[in-house]
């Protein structure tokens, strides 16, 4: 893994979608810790889009409607619970800044959300940024098993239906690589990440504000781009 520590440019929404689109994206060492500093992986995780894995419980659990799972319906409380300690972390690299930065891209609809919702409570989901026909995953949680599961299963089919071409994961974990993720040199990804956020596609190619039924999204991962 590349770093590259912070210099004097000011970081914003704008600086951050530049980087984002060459590869780059920005942590902190600790919530406490006010810095930034730029990644830039030797080796890039990625999540293909006709390649995801579904066991057959987890497709089970996603018919069955069990969670209700909404887009951009509340930023603020997915990355608090994407940044709370949580088993085997007890710390996070989400700062006040990374907060302000994202939330300044979700109100300009560049970052997104997917949220897994239980009984009127979030029990699980994910945020990330999009670009062109890119959508890079920035972080995950759940409260509840299988719901970080079924919010990305989700996002893999709204981006399937919406025309993406690239859905960056940054780092393999055991979790991603479970469902299909895999690891491709820098050279591999720059030339993916060039096309696809020249591309275009539409996130919002299924409705914003309903729920969409869980044998609509499985149809959706099962269909070939």
């Amino acid at each position: 893994m590349t770093r590259h520590d912070e210099n004097r440019v000011e970081i914003t929404p704008e600086v951050l979608i530049k980087a984002y689109s060459v590869g780059i994206f920005p942590m902190s060492e600790s919530a406490d810790d006010p810095s930034l500093f730029w990644v830039e992986p030797e080796r890039r995780g990625v999540i293909p889009l006709d390649g995801l894995h579904v066991s057959r419980r987890l497709a089970r659990t996603i018919r069955s409607n069990k969670f209700e799972v909404h887009v951009d319906r509340d930023f603020d409380a997915v990355i608090d619970a994407c940044a709370a300690p949580a088993a085997g972390r007890d710390s996070t690299w989400i700062n006040k800044r990374i907060r302000k930065l994202y939330r300044a891209l979700f109100d300009r609809r560049q970052c997104h959300t997917v949220e897994a919702w239980r009984d009127g409570r979030l029990v699980g989901g994910l945020y990330g940024v999009k670009i062109g026909a890119a959508f890079f995953g920035e972080s995950m949680f759940h409260f509840e098993r299988d719901a970080s599961k079924v919010a990305l299963v989700h996002l893999v089919a709204r981006l399937k239906a919406g025309g993406f071409k690239l859905l960056d994961a940054q780092f393999i974990t055991d979790h991603l690589e479970s469902m299909g993720a895999v690891e491709m040199s820098r050279v591999e990804y720059t030339n993916l990440l060039a096309k696809a956020v020249a591309g275009s596609a539409q996130f919002y190619c299924w409705p914003s504000d309903g729920v969409i039924d869980g044998g609509v999204v499985l149809q959706s991962i099962s269909q070939t781009s």
